[in-house]
């Protein structure tokens, strides 16, 4: 339901309110209730959105103005309208914790009783209400009757005379528009809207924007839509873009809807690709999820803060980034991490930086890191996921709240081994360990355990035998064992290598 703004509020000219201060965009907040006290603590009353008049009873000396006023900040109250009948005016001690909290501060003249405000607000919603179930009306039919987002935003530029977009925090255009925003106008308008403590807020600069959140204001904001209009909107104009941003929650849930109709294909394609299927079932289940098999793929691996109850909210994320890449497959990975695999498009890695790195403002202490391989053909993609879990696990070491690690920026065998094609570095795996594998899957001996901590511990036998909680002779007993399986020595640097590379390939 529309809401009466406080700006409207000031100019009624029978009610002879006056402006003793507001911060910016302050005057733009809606008025959700009216409350009337004179407790000295009333925030357990406070709900949010309240415009809260009082007859300042509850102020004995000038230490109390901050805790009265502390208590509507913690309570969100939207305003206070103070009373001057009592004290003749507003106390200065009562301003000026209105400006250390932000809190907007109207005075009520003498002449005016405190129903007289309660009355226009009532009066003024409800005309407000009819206005807005007419638009939303005319919006819904607009829709029924096949109408776009983009030509919605073109009717509301030209009935508001205020450019309208609708973007995300990512700084992905859902309505670009008549253009796009430049980079870093989206910079600012994801800042503004991840870091302001109320809805709609105005993103200062040349131009100012006013920002609108779509959907319920309770949602993450790190995954919402945004109605960004460009230039100065009257009352009516702000009822108008709340009721567009209304109609593009309903758009979204029909996007999103279409979006989780394609997850299951999207995680058996990317199941195929972990469990090393055939490279025709790969381009198979790729092609159904709308990825060309034939192009060049990327992948991507990301993790917020390693929490598995944030994989949905990092997957809508990866889902939002990669929307405005080209077709993607996102799936959860059987390491708990959410994967991509993104066509191979110019300027992939400086697009992702600039996407991700517009989510930090609103991440609070929550850290976001993401690995991005090299493009790798079809029957290349298990070595480009190593290539991108091994750039993540780099991306960890930053500590940063985002940090994006690209394969450029990793010397390791993993690029040697991304590069062979899977099925090849099966085989070489095979060739090398097949006997050790088979040996174990025999006798249960714990053979490849005790040769891949043999090689993490550069060859020790004491320390292997600690890693393992072993006796020493039993590691030299499994490690000769592997040797006479593989035919390789393993005190020679060359043999070792073999060994470790086709390790690592299994």
């Amino acid at each position: 339901m529309p809401r009466v703004l406080l700006r409207e509020l000031l100019n009624a000219e029978h009610l002879g309110l006056r402006l003793l201060h507001a911060p910016p965009g302050g005057l733009e907040r809606p008025v959700g209730r009216v409350i009337t006290t004179d407790l000295l603590e009333p925030s357990r009353y406070l709900s949010g959105g309240e415009l809260v008049i009082s007859g300042l009873v509850w102020r004995r000396a000038p230490a109390d103005s901050e805790r009265f006023v502390a208590s509507l900040a913690d309570g969100g109250a939207v305003a206070l309208a103070a009373g001057a009948a009592l004290l003749g005016t507003v106390p200065d001690d009562v301003v000026e914790a209105c400006r250390r909290h932000d809190v907007p501060l109207l005075e009520v003249p003498v002449e005016v009783a405190f129903a007289d405000v309660t009355e226009y607000l009532a009066s003024t919603e409800s005309t407000h209400t009819s206005a807005s179930l007419v638009r939303q009306r005319q919006l819904l039919a607009e829709i029924a009757a096949g109408r776009t987002l983009d030509e919605l935003a073109t009717r509301m530029s030209a009935e508001t005379g205020a450019v309208c977009r609708v973007v995300t925090a990512t700084g992905r255009h859902v309505v670009p528009g008549p253009a796009p925003l430049l980079t870093e106008d989206l910079d600012r308008v994801s800042r503004e809207f991840l870091r302001a403590g109320r809805l709609p807020v105005v993103a200062a600069g040349n131009p100012s924007y006013t920002l609108f959140p779509v959907g319920s204001g309770l949602s993450n904001r790190l995954v919402s839509w945004i109605v960004v209009t460009e230039g100065s909107l009257d009352d009516e104009g702000t009822d108008a873009v709340n009721e567009f941003a209304a109609i593009v929650s309903l758009d979204r849930s029909r996007r999103d809807e279409g979006l989780r109709a394609v997850r299951p294909i999207a995680e058996e394609a990317l199941a195929l690709v972990e469990s090393g299927g055939s490279q025709l079932e790969v381009a198979a289940r790729l092609r159904q999820a709308g990825v060309d098999p034939a192009a060049p793929l990327v992948a991507m691996v990301v993790g917020l803060s390693d929490k598995p109850d944030l994989l949905d909210l990092t997957r809508t994320l990866v889902e939002d980034v990669a929307l405005g890449l080209g077709p993607p497959v996102v799936a959860v990975g059987r390491d708990n991490h959410v994967i991509a695999l993104l066509p191979a498009v110019p300027d992939l890695r400086e697009s992702l930086r600039s996407a991700f790195g517009r989510l930090a403002p609103g991440l609070g202490r929550a850290h976001l890191t993401v690995g991005v391989s090299n493009p790798a053909s079809t029957g290349a993609l298990v070595g480009a996921l190593d290539e991108a879990r091994f750039a993540r696990r780099l991306a960890e070491a930053r500590q940063v709240p985002v940090a994006v690690v690209s394969a450029d920026e990793v010397t390791s065998h993993v690029i040697l081994l991304a590069t062979v094609p899977d099925d090849v570095r099966r085989a070489y795996a095979l060739r090398v360990l097949g006997r050790v594998l088979e040996y174990d899957e025999r006798n249960d001996a714990g053979l490849v355990e005790t040769l891949e901590a043999f090689m993490a511990c550069d060859g020790s036998w004491s320390r292997t035998a600690q890693e393992l909680h072993v006796h020493v002779n039993t590691v030299r007993y499994r490690i000769e064992r592997v040797e006479e399986l593989t035919g390789r020595d393993l005190s020679r640097l060359e043999d070792r290598v073999d060994v470790f590379l086709a390790l690592r390939s299994l």
